[in-house]
C-alpha cells in the first residue's frame, strides 16, 4: 500500500530565528504600499537607517533596536522579506539630525525635505517639536529573504 501522506511545505523552511538568534521581527511602514516601496529600498541598499520617536520605545524598552542584532524586516503580508544588523542605535534629537543621517532613510532628497516627512509623520498637524528625541537606527542588509 503506497503511503498518500501529505507533506507539509513549511517542513523545508528554515527556522529564522535558529539563524538569527533573538532576531526581532518588523515592518516598516504602516500600509501595504509604503512596506512595498521602503523594503524595495532596503533590498536596493538605498535605504540603511530608520527612526521612529522616543516615545513609542519610552514604555516597551526591549523593544528598542540593538547594536549587532540581526532583525527580520516583514512584508505587509507578515512573512519575512530581509535580515538587517544593526549597526548604530542613537537618541537624537529632531534639531540635530544631520544630513548625511537623514539621507540614510534612502527617502529623501535632501534634509528639508526629511524633516517635511518626519513632522508630517511623527508631529502635530504636521508641526514636530525641534527638541522631540527620535531613535535613529542605521543598519546593513544581511540577507534577502526573496532571492532563496
Amino acid at each position: 500500500m503506497e503511503d498518500t501522506q501529505m507533506t507539509n511545505p513549511n517542513d523545508n523552511m528554515e527556522d529564522l530565528q535558529v539563524t538569527y538568534p533573538g532576531a526581532g521581527t518588523f515592518k516598516l511602514a504602516d500600509t501595504k504600499g509604503r512596506v512595498e516601496h521602503l523594503n524595495r529600498l532596503v533590498a536596493a541598499k538605498q535605504k540603511t537607517a530608520t527612526c521612529l520617536p522616543w516615545s513609542e520605545f519610552e514604555n516597551d524598552q526591549e523593544a528598542l533596536p540593538q547594536k549587532g542584532r540581526c532583525d527580520i524586516i516583514a512584508n505587509w503580508d507578515g512573512t519575512p522579506a530581509m535580515v538587517v544588523r544593526t549597526l548604530t542605535v542613537e537618541k537624537i534629537k529632531f534639531r540635530h539630525v544631520t544630513p548625511q543621517l537623514a539621507m540614510a532613510e534612502g527617502e529623501d532628497k535632501d534634509i528639508e525635505a526629511w524633516r517635511k516627512r518626519t513632522a508630517k509623520a511623527f508631529g502635530t498637524k504636521g508641526v514636530l517639536d525641534r527638541d522631540t528625541l527620535l531613535v535613529f537606527e542605521t543598519f546593513e542588509l544581511v540577507e534577502d529573504l526573496s532571492v532563496r
